[in-house]
């Protein structure tokens, strides 16, 4: 009995060592510091890769900036169902 105690409190703490460790490292990416938009565009979500992130606006538009040069690289078109 003592051995599965012993051996379920490692297996929780060893869970939440790891949930410590990947939350913290999310924390490396960073996020820009300004994101220009177009006239009259208001974001609603936003989403980052790997040189790259992308803002959703409320004309149902994703917007790809660079994340080197922080310039629009693409602009797409949400259709309506």
């Amino acid at each position: 009995m003592t051995v599965l105690t012993v051996t379920m409190i490692g297996g929780f703490l060893t869970i939440v060592t790891l949930f410590v460790m990947r939350f913290s490292a999310m924390n490396t990416m960073a996020l820009p510091n300004e994101i220009t938009l177009p006239d009259g565009a208001m974001a609603t979500a936003f989403t980052q890769g790997q040189g790259w992130f992308a803002v959703v606006t409320q004309a149902d538009e994703i917007l790809i900036y660079s994340r080197t040069t922080g310039n629009l690289r693409q602009r797409i078109t949400i259709q309506p169902e």
